[in-house]
């Protein structure tokens, strides 16, 4: 009996051995991405565009035979725009999932929620769309971000203040992290530059009706209003300015405003608005690298997807690139040579020349890419590039 218990427990033992073995090699057959984003709730439509976008480049690097001669395989989860699905997501991709690096979290209390998994696991994420400035201050070295926060989105629009003409702002943003600190970084840099500020108003991610503070903002004396929220929400914003007969002049700030969707969403109240964009497919000449953009253009019509929707997938595409380079850096898809190679990269994307400079605390610094943007008008239900 004895006997027949030791046969038995060998063979268990080289069973569950195989299994080890043939797991670890299915494993090594692909090299896994997490992809944290909002796929429901209050910023789907901005979530899904993003994870097209990165499809469209796991697709293509596929097609081109992989990363290190492995396929890439996308673990796509939904943190239902909210900040404690979005830090249980990176867990379970994390622990179960097994991904070496991430990609996400699209909004930025979302992204500041998954921050404190990537330090307690040691796994780094690229950082597509969030713009919280708060992101890169914290002192965590496992983030690396794409998308420019919003000091460096005021930066870029301090050189407009001449031609704009602007004397008074003031601020309509969603209450969070995203819109709270828009709302600070770019009174700075009006304060810094003479323009006065007036009313600072917010509006919860899910409100429909913002009639209160747009109320409060056309008795104002100001002639501008600065509005931060994702395209949906944007949206209503613009039909009820419309309604209330606001004729200030309207700019949005953070990008995912996607100006041709809010031209079919929102009809002749989009006209005359100004939006900051941070890659322009309606002239692929004037993009940064014209032959990439057109690849990533008509690929992105040959899957079907809403043309509208480019001004946001960018960020998923050019996130999975940036990531491809780091891997192949690091010459393995482990979390802490991904973390180091991400240093060193400088990435040709649909935004421009990716590199990394350090921000936050000595010796625990975030990487910060420092974006480009265009400020576009829609005129007459067209979208309008600036002349330079």
């Amino acid at each position: 009996m004895s006997r027949l218990i030791n046969i038995v427990s060998k063979v268990s033992v080289a069973l569950v051995m195989a299994g080890v073995a043939y797991g670890t090699a299915a494993a090594e057959d692909t090299i896994k991405i997490g992809v944290n984003e909002p796929l429901t709730g209050a910023f789907a439509a901005s979530g899904t565009y993003i994870v097209n976008g990165a499809k469209l480049a796991a697709e293509q690097i596929n097609a081109s035979g992989g990363i290190l001669g492995k396929q890439i395989e996308l673990v796509i989860e939904d943190n239902k725009s909210n900040p404690t699905e979005a830090a249980a997501v990176a867990e379970k991709l994390i622990t179960s999932d097994k991904v070496p690096i991430m990609m996400g979290a699209w909004g930025s209390s979302l992204t500041l929620a998954v921050m404190p998994k990537l330090m307690q696991y040691q796994v780094p994420m690229l950082v597509e769309t969030s713009s919280s400035s708060k992101i890169t201050k914290q002192g965590n070295p496992y983030i690396f971000r794409i998308s420019p926060p919003s000091w460096v989105e005021a930066k870029i629009f301090q050189p407009l203040l001449p031609s704009l003409g602007i004397k008074k702002v003031d601020f309509l943003g969603i209450n969070n992290d995203w819109g709270r600190g828009t709302i600070t970084d770019f009174t700075a840099m009006f304060k810094e530059n003479g323009v006065e500020v007036g009313l600072a108003e917010t509006m919860d991610q899910g409100a429909e009706d913002m009639g209160a503070q747009l109320s409060k903002i056309k008795a104002s004396d100001s002639d501008t209003i600065i509005v931060t929220t994702g395209v949906e929400q944007l949206t209503l914003v613009l039909k009820q300015v419309a309604a209330l007969g606001i004729t200030k002049k309207i700019i949005t700030t953070g990008g995912s405003q996607n100006p041709d969707q809010l031209i079919q969403q929102a009809g002749a109240a989009a006209n005359n608005t100004m939006h900051m964009v941070f890659f322009a497919p309606w002239d692929a000449a004037k993009t940064p690298h014209p032959d990439q953009s057109k690849v990533f253009i008509d690929a992105w019509a040959k899957a079907g997807h809403n043309a509208a929707g480019m001004t946001e997938s960018y960020r998923g595409y050019d996130g999975i690139f940036v990531i491809k380079t780091a891997i192949e850096k690091a010459g393995k898809a482990e979390p802490e040579a991904i973390r180091e190679a991400f240093w060193g990269v400088d990435v040709p994307t649909l935004n421009g020349n990716v590199t990394f400079t350090k921000d936050g605390p000595e010796g625990k610094e975030s990487g910060q890419y420092l974006a480009k943007g265009t400020l576009i008008t829609i005129t007459d239900g067209k979208v309008v590039l600036p002349s330079s």
